[in-house]
């Protein structure tokens, strides 16, 4: 008889039992001259003994300002130096950062900074297309005549602080350098000791398909620690140079890369302010990077960039593929061609940390292409049947998590709290997951993507990853839409490689005596891009209702 799918982490290396500040501390005394943050596109290049330096002074500044420890502050605007600081800085302080997706429009910015109950917002002016000014007076017109730290809007009655990152700012807006330079030292230094590292320090607002985004609360020690845990096991170590194009407000930026990074000693290198292909490419030649993040998107960008060639990247080593699904084919070009012979897989999710399961660099190369690894130290996992029953070793069900890594709930939302994390502190994530008689998880996809085709359950990333065995096929997304006699087909939008061309019955003869013929996507389309996320996330909801709409497919419609 095959054991349960029940899986706990080594104990032999301790938690860490500090608070973020605290530790920044203790890492700029280890690692002072050792290169700290690195932000090309600002020209910046700070040490540890330097980025502590800032980071105590923009601390008092925001004490200074009349914040008080467990008030909230938010930070909306793309990688800069600055979110840096404020990560740190609010930590430093007992503040509770607020991170705000940059993409986030009028409605939800609101939604976040009303739900949060922000005193304070750090903003950027504009990122793209957007422009954030003239959201937030959208949101609050009375900032324009509002004395600088002193505002008073009906629609955000919390809010008092605006903090610019420009030199000259707009009107109502404090400037951020002044703000570090208006501090009390002395005050930082007197509430350190009323300091947890059970406090809650971080809320990051998670993009549900439905409904108003839910503020999962993550401790200092929740996110210390999968920071520390990560680093150590894809082998982060002192001088490493870690290239981060990942969104900041994400907690693979601000966890899986700057709180990895002070934990081992390395540096955090940003290429840019936002994703683009080509400064990641420049930033690993120019700083000689030895880690890189992403998410597979963002992998298969770099790949395909058409003068990929013509870039140095013999000096990277490894890194994190998280985020979404990581295809097999995608792991083992990223290995080949890009030198990440140690790059990891992650999986988790915001309101554990994130990680809980990881491959480690020690892996056989087939377990870390195929699987996202075993279970991270600290941490406990089960897969469940519907019924709530450990499911045995190999069998899939939806996995729970368990731990110091579970968020302590969602901000102000004990509904949702009680709905995610039940009596006995197990942390419901609603994927598909099976674990095998080794550990090794895979995760086969999420509850709610999982077709039932005539009474058969199909897992979409099967499909997938048979598919991304396809010389022409770059990227593939399959999920299930509605069908009267079926009760849900599936669907297939397939991303051609660059100078093919293929056809939908090319694809069908290639699935052909190859795979069950109720999993052959009846639906083929093929598509330039697919909907996601800022963070590089698809969004199948996104492209289901696309298929849907244009076919005249109902839900009523399903048996």
């Amino acid at each position: 008889m095959l054991p349960p799918s029940h899986v706990t982490g080594p104990r032999d290396t301790p938690l860490i039992e500090q608070t973020i500040g605290a530790f920044l501390d203790g890492a700029a005394v280890r690692w002072a001259e050792r290169d700290a943050l690195i932000v090309r596109h600002q020209n910046i290049r700070w040490t540890y003994g330097e980025l502590q330096r800032r980071v105590d002074a923009l601390a008092a500044g925001f004490l200074a300002l009349g914040l008080e420890p467990g008030e909230r502050v938010g930070i909306w605007s793309p990688n800069h130096a600055e979110w840096v600081l404020t990560q740190f800085a609010t930590a430093k302080a007992g503040l509770i950062l607020v991170t705000i997706n940059p993409a986030y429009r009028t409605l939800e910015l609101e939604h976040a900074l009303r739900k949060a109950g922000c005193k304070a917002l750090v903003m950027a002016s504009r990122f793209r297309k957007a422009d954030f000014v003239a959201t937030l007076r959208e949101l609050a017109p009375e900032l324009a005549d509002a004395p600088p730290g002193s505002l008073h809007a009906a629609r955000l009655p919390e809010l008092r602080v605006v903090i610019s990152l420009d030199a000259e700012p707009p009107p109502g807006m404090v400037p951020f350098a002044a703000v570090a330079a208006g501090g009390d030292a002395a005050r930082l230094a007197a509430i350190q000791p009323g300091l947890s590292a059970h406090d809650p320090i971080n809320i990051q607002f998670t993009s549900g398909t439905t409904g108003l985004p839910k503020g999962a609360t993550l401790t200092h020690r929740n996110i210390l620690n999968n920071g520390y845990f990560s680093a150590l096991t894809m082998g982060l170590r002192e001088g490493d140079r870690l290239c981060i194009p990942v969104p900041l407000y994400h907690c693979f930026g601000m966890v899986l890369s700057n709180l990895a990074c002070i934990t081992a000693g390395a540096a955090m290198v940003f290429p840019s302010e936002g994703f683009d292909a080509r400064a990641v490419l420049e930033t690993v030649e120019a700083e000689r990077c030895t880690m890189l993040h992403g998410v597979p998107t963002m992998f298969v960008a770099e790949l395909e960039h058409p003068d990929f060639a013509s870039f140095a990247l013999s000096s990277l080593r490894g890194g994190i593929m998280a985020g979404s699904p990581c295809p097999i084919e995608l792991m083992r070009r990223v290995i080949d061609r890009m030198h990440l012979r140690e790059i990891t897989i992650g999986y988790g999710m915001t309101e554990t940390s994130p990680i809980s399961f990881q491959s480690s660099i020690h892996d056989p190369l087939d377990r870390r292409v195929s699987t996202v690894g075993r279970i991270h130290p600290h941490a406990e996992v089960k897969i469940v049947d519907a019924a709530g029953r450990t499911v045995p070793r190999g069998e899939p069900g939806e996995l729970l998590t368990r731990g110091y890594l579970v968020m302590p709930g969602y901000w102000d939302d004990p509904e949702q709290t009680a709905a995610a994390i039940d009596a006995d502190g197990w942390m419901r994530t609603g994927d598909l997951a099976t674990i095998d008689e080794e550990g090794y998880c895979n995760i086969v996809g999420r509850i709610k993507d999982m077709v039932i085709r005539g009474g058969e359950n199909v897992y979409p990333r099967e499909i997938e990853e048979f598919l991304y065995q396809h010389p022409k096929i770059e990227t593939v997304q399959v999920f299930g839409v509605p069908d009267p006699k079926y009760g849900e087909e599936i669907c297939a939008w397939i991303r051609v490689r660059a100078g093919e061309t293929l056809s939908d019955a090319e694809v069908r003869e290639f699935c052909a005596d190859r795979i069950a013929r109720y999993k052959i996507p009846r639906y083929i389309e093929f598509v330039d891009e697919f909907p996601m996320t800022v963070t590089g996330k698809i969004q199948k909801f996104a492209m289901r209702k696309n298929v849907m709409e244009r076919l005249g497919l109902r839900p009523q419609e399903t048996a």
